[in-house]
């Protein structure tokens, strides 16, 4: 008997693993739905419930905000009490608040429970797939992670189709249940056929450190996302900065003191472990951005249709359906680092082309930038997770993954706001004769996609000039993106090819 097994479980046969990796790419796939259903939709949202734009970011950061911070504290748990148990109990939650998503009345209500759904997508991501990386080693857990990332890539690639079907059918609150759909499947399948398994030496959950990460994390997201309304002088932003900088500084300290800390330090020593984390928060401002962004601009400035919103965000996510399983295939002949590099690169040159497309560009135009940034970011996708779980011995697979897609949720909540208080900032700069505090206003309504409102904050301004201005300013953002991508490619590449002690645990993965 497996030592992370439960006695009692002892005489059940397990499972076949196609079996188990069912249950957990249906998860897989549940989440991107959580994420761009609502992006797609938001148009939608903001006409039947109202908000204001920093209440309407919140749609999409609740859900991500949550979902990072609480990932390794899941992760804890699933190596102490169970990874089955707090897989089923994570879908479960995101089924349970995909209801009350539907059945909201006003936007503060709505964001509430996307912060619930992000906890629950947090433990059925790190149950299911500590659980999958205890039922198979070696070369076929990279084949594995890749078809859990290629599950993410059909979520993405669908996922904004489906939200305009669903919207045109049958309403926002359509688009809500079809993640509750999905996540009863996982349940159903996470029930029959994952094997429950435990880290008998989980010492429980690290609170202390789980709160100081969480109150760091959501006071960080909450100045970046006030910043653009309040300016970044202002005293809430300055306080909630402060505050997040407080407790990051404290969540150090407690990590170095207590006995089993939630997250391990002393791996960050590792050249080959921080290119792992380097790698995971790439896709944020690289592609998960754009999955955004994007739909705001072909639904809320262009006019385009939800439909023809989400077949425009296929070319985006279409590549996801098969270069995450190619990754895997082509990492027998060449490494990691080459393969992870050289897609970041391929997506930053996507990037630099999608900027010169200027807001009213044909489909065909859109079609070959989008498509280029889905096959670059392809390539990493589909080894991050591999990689993730290969950094540690396989008994600390709850706090690998855990931690790698902390680093990977986190940045991706972190890169919208960040993004979306940028792009801001760009459009507040396009019409220098409007004053200041006007055009910031306005830009922000532009952001999130109310151009009748922008309009009617700049009546002196045409709707042509407010479009040229909108189009200038998503471009010069589209190639701070670009060189933030190539830097990180840099960084990635130097760090993957640097051995030593935790190279040794990357090697399987590597071909």
């Amino acid at each position: 008997m497996s030592p992370t097994q439960h006695p009692a479980r002892a005489a059940k046969p397990a499972s076949p693993v196609s079996l188990q990796l069912l249950a957990v790419c249906l998860a897989a796939l549940a989440m991107p739905l959580s994420f761009t259903g609502p992006a797609v939709a938001l148009p939608a949202l903001r006409d039947a419930l109202g908000g204001s734009p920093v209440q309407l970011a919140w749609v999409t950061n609740a859900f991500m905000l949550s979902f990072g911070a609480t990932l390794m504290a899941c992760g804890a748990l699933a190596d102490a009490f169970g990874r089955k148990r707090v897989f089923l109990c994570g879908v479960g939650v995101v089924a349970l608040s995909a209801v009350g998503l539907a059945c909201a009345g006003g936007i503060v209500a709505f964001n509430l429970w996307r912060a619930l759904q992000g906890v629950g997508a947090a433990a059925a991501l790190a149950g299911g797939t500590s659980a999958l990386a205890q039922a198979v080693q070696g070369p076929a857990r990279t084949r594995a992670f890749s078809w859990v990332g290629t599950a993410f890539g059909v979520g993405l690639a669908f996922g904004p189709l489906l939200a305009g079907w669903l919207l045109g059918h049958g309403g926002w609150r359509a688009v809500a249940l079809s993640v509750a759909g999905v996540a009863l499947a996982a349940g159903a399948a996470g029930a029959r056929f994952l094997r429950d398994s435990r880290d008998p030496g989980a010492a429980g959950v690290d609170w202390p450190g789980a709160v100081r990460f969480t109150a760091a994390l959501a006071l960080l997201t909450l100045g970046v996302l006030q910043a653009p309304e309040s300016g970044w002088a202002s005293l809430p932003v300055v306080a909630a900065l402060a505050g997040a900088a407080a407790m990051a500084t404290a969540f150090v300290r407690t990590e170095r003191r207590v006995r089993h800390p939630m997250l391990d330090l002393s791996l960050f020593r590792y050249p080959r472990f921080v290119g792992v984390q380097l790698l995971a928060a790439a896709p944020a401002y690289a592609y998960v951005v754009l999955l955004v962004l994007l739909p705001v601009r072909f639904i809320g400035i262009e006019g385009l249709s939800a439909m023809a919103a989400g077949q425009l965000m296929l070319a985006l996510s279409v590549a996801m359906l098969c270069v995450p399983l190619m990754a895997g295939w082509l990492a027998r002949w060449w490494s990691a680092a080459a393969l992870s590099s050289g897609g970041l690169a391929v997506c930053a040159v996507g990037l630099l082309w999608l900027s010169d497309c200027a807001p009213g560009s044909p489909a065909a135009v859109l079609a070959g930038p989008l498509l280029l940034i889905g096959v670059g970011i392809g390539l990493p996708w589909g080894l991050m997770d591999g990689l993730a779980v290969s950094v540690v011995p396989p008994e600390r697979a709850g706090m690998a993954t855990g931690l790698f897609n902390t680093v990977r949720v986190a940045g991706e909540g972190l890169a919208l706001a960040l993004v979306g208080a940028g792009f801001v900032a760009l459009l507040s700069m396009q019409w220098p004769q409007v004053p200041p505090a006007d055009a910031a206003r306005a830009a922000q309504f532009l952001v999130a996609g109310d151009l009748p409102h922008a309009q009617a904050l700049l009546p002196q301004l045409s709707q042509a000039e407010l479009l040229q201005g909108y189009g200038r300013a998503f471009a010069a953002l589209l190639r701070v993106l670009a060189g933030v991508t190539v830097f990180t490619a840099v960084a990635v590449f130097a760090c993957l090819r640097v051995g030593g002690a935790r190279g040794a645990a990357l090697s399987t993965i590597e071909g």
